[in-house]
């Protein structure tokens, strides 16, 4: 995982340790895609701690050589199942304003679920103590319905 993030040129990569970990503590609400016993996707998540009926998406990457070809699509339909069983019926995650294929594929999932697409102001660029670009928070949730 480590290895794919690094790659993607695009995510903040962590450590090493910290993707093991991430898939020991947070197994429930990431995958990994493989392809003939090697990773070449994952997808990072967890519950909200103040919301836990919302999965918070964290990363989603694939590797260069599989790129194209719906993987991370896949991933988060299947994780959003997954979840879904235990109360999950919302996914929030962040993306910069530069990202537009990132942007592409939470639309396009949140439409294929039926799902309301949002974005929202979240970090301003001046917030982190390194070279970092906005933050803008979408919000993949059910359509409000009035009484």
């Amino acid at each position: 995982m480590w290895e794919i993030a690094s790659d993607s040129k695009v995510l903040d990569v962590n450590s090493s340790y910290a993707y093991v970990l991430w898939c020991h503590d947070f197994a429930a609400t990431s995958i990994v895609a493989t392809l003939d016993g090697r990773p070449v996707g994952f997808v990072t998540g967890y519950r909200r701690p103040t919301d836990p009926s919302t999965l918070m998406i964290w990363q989603v990457a694939v590797d260069d050589s599989c790129r194209g070809h719906g993987i991370a699509a896949t991933m988060l339909h299947h994780l959003f199942d997954r979840v879904r069983r235990s109360g999950v019926v919302a996914m929030h995650t962040t993306i910069s304003p530069d990202n537009v294929a990132s942007q592409r594929l939470f639309s396009s999932v949140a439409q294929r679920r039926g799902l309301r697409f949002e974005r929202r102001d979240l970090f301003a660029a001046e917030q982190f103590a390194d070279s970092h670009a906005d933050e803008d928070l979408y919000l993949l949730e059910p359509e409000l319905v009035e009484p």
